[in-house]
């Protein structure tokens, strides 16, 4: 847990991914000395903060977003919100001025007009606010801002040391209107023909879907993915016995919206725990669900990349 943690704590809202791509690349540096195969890192310039490792010749790609929701400062103090953020009055949160890390409080009406930080100096416009960091492992939850989807970069991460065959793809803007998987998933595919692609992020829980008993496989959202790659998925779940559910809802998105609206024959599934209290600084992922969520990657991607 003590990656996850780290990775939770790096801020990185839409549109201002570079120090969480940062850390990332530097962790890998640190630790791909110790891993089966050596990546291939494309990152820099013509990536913007998007990353990709790909190792072999992949057949498969993972993705998972680097963004988290979060605020930007307006005029006076006043903020917009970056995503679909779940803020509440009195929500600590977190800002660099002139190098220095300070923290401030939200001030939300109840008719959500009028939201605000509460400082007494000017936050000089622009500035991004994140949630402060709240790490905790207790009472089988993990719980944290940013587990969405601090906790599917995490999950791939956890591929790596054994990884062939397949990309692993940490994208941006999912959260504020999508754009990195797209352009990604256009170059894997024409260098590498890989049609196959897995969105590891964290779903919602929902009168459906519940804490403990399992990743979800989602069959739909407000986009469909195609039936016979998704139950090809659910067949090798099944026979794996890593426990699992299956979502489906009529609303929200992923990567795989970008995925599915590229002219392009790509497969995808979302895959991922549910979480309590979504966008908001009490995140929580029951300890279970974080533990089969990177067991059942772990079968999709040996199955997928033979």
């Amino acid at each position: 847990m003590e990656l996850l943690e780290k990775l939770c704590s790096v801020p990185g809202t839409s549109g201002d991914e570079s120090l969480i791509r940062d850390f990332i690349l530097e962790f890998v540096q640190h630790e791909k000395h110790t891993w089966h195969n050596q990546p291939e890192i494309w990152s820099g310039d013509g990536f913007q903060d998007n990353l990709v490792l790909v190792f072999g010749k992949p057949k498969v790609a993972f993705y998972a977003h680097l963004d988290t929701v979060g605020f930007t400062v307006r005029y006076d103090n006043y903020v917009v919100q970056v995503g679909g953020i779940d803020g509440a009055t009195g929500d600590q949160l977190v800002f660099s001025r002139n190098g220095k890390t300070e923290f401030t409080r939200l001030i939300v009406e109840e008719d959500n007009e009028l939201v605000m930080v509460d400082a007494m100096q000017p936050i000089e416009p622009g500035t991004t606010l994140t949630y402060a960091p709240s790490f905790s492992v207790e009472d089988d939850f993990v719980r944290s801002p940013y587990l969405d989807d601090r906790l599917g970069v995490w999950a791939l991460l956890q591929l790596a040391p054994w990884a062939n065959n397949l990309a692993l793809v940490f994208t941006t803007y999912e959260e504020h209107g999508g754009g990195g998987a797209g352009f990604l998933s256009r170059l894997l595919f024409e260098k590498y023909q890989v049609n196959n692609a897995i969105i590891a992020d964290v779903t919602w829980s929902t009168n459906g879907v519940f804490p403990g008993k399992g990743p979800v496989i989602s069959l739909r959202d407000s986009r469909i993915p195609r039936k016979v790659f998704v139950n090809q998925l659910r067949e090798i779940a099944t026979r794996s016995g890593v426990p699992f559910q299956l979502e489906v809802e009529s609303h929200g998105g992923s990567d795989g919206k970008e995925i599915q609206n590229l002219p392009l024959p790509v497969d995808w599934c979302f895959i991922g725990p549910p979480s309590e209290n979504p966008h908001s600084c009490l995140e929580s992922v029951h300890k279970a669900d974080v533990e089969n969520f990177v067991s059942l990657l772990a079968v999709l991607a040996r199955e997928l990349a033979h």
